[in-house]
């Protein structure tokens, strides 16, 4: 699977490159405990730190960045890139831009307020058969905007910018959303259906099932020792 991402040539020097997710691991992950102590239990247990499935998900797919820094009071957004002009007609300058409150009318995430568009730098082309799956960044709750999910056919679709829409959550925040903050995390994803199968537990996978998790209960990093599989890193 490739992903091919390409830029206006006047802004090839200025734009951030999207990059692999887990080059983008937040601060506080790292500076997370392994292990808190549980009232509940009584004792110290393991954190979301140590919690393969948590933390691949943060680290699988793209990051796509913002490409400059962008200062906020009071939801009133601004900012100074200094950028050439496009070579290309119809190409956006701003790091933002924004939906009319009427496109969310109904939805649940909806505030009153006009939602944001990450405008996107790049175009993103993918092989036949796979579509571009953008989200908020994984477990990223600390940011104070909201992502809104989406799929695009970016196998057909690949000669325009996907731009990335968000619903800003914190009205209080007042400070800089600093170049290079995570604003989409993408995936490949195949846009053949699965086929769906259901079947009761046979013998074997009773057994197998009460085996895992005995084993799971019984001692920690099982999914990590015995099941969790190798990734290879993204390349360039």
């Amino acid at each position: 699977m490739r992903m091919i991402f390409r830029c206006d040539p006047r802004l090839a020097d200025h734009l951030p490159r999207p990059h692999p997710a887990r080059s983008a691991l937040p601060d506080w992950l790292r500076a997370m405990p392994a292990k808190a102590h549980s009232n509940i239990h009584d004792r110290e247990i393991r954190t979301v730190k140590q919690c393969p499935p948590f933390v691949d998900a943060m680290a699988y797919g793209v990051m796509i960045p913002l490409p400059c820094d962008v200062r906020v009071e009071r939801r009133a957004f601004a900012w100074d890139w200094d950028i050439p002009e496009p070579a290309t007609q119809g190409h956006p300058r701003a790091p933002l831009s924004f939906h009319p409150v009427a496109q969310l009318a109904g939805a649940p995430f909806a505030n009153g307020q006009a939602a944001l568009k990450f405008n996107s730098f790049w175009t993103i082309e993918l092989e036949p058969g796979w579509s571009l799956f953008a989200t908020h960044p994984v477990n990223r709750d600390d940011l104070p905007f909201r992502l809104i999910s989406g799929l695009v056919d970016a196998d057909r679709f690949h000669d325009g910018g996907i731009n990335f829409p968000g619903v800003w959550t914190q009205p209080d925040f007042a400070g800089v959303l600093p170049k290079g903050t995570p604003v989409a995390q993408c995936f490949a994803v195949p846009r053949e259906a699965p086929e769906l199968t259901f079947e009761a537990f046979d013998d074997a996978h009773r057994e197998a099932y009460s085996k895992v998790v005995g084993e799971v209960l019984a001692a920690p990093n099982v999914y990590r020792k015995h099941f969790r599989a190798k990734r290879g890193r993204l390349t360039t």
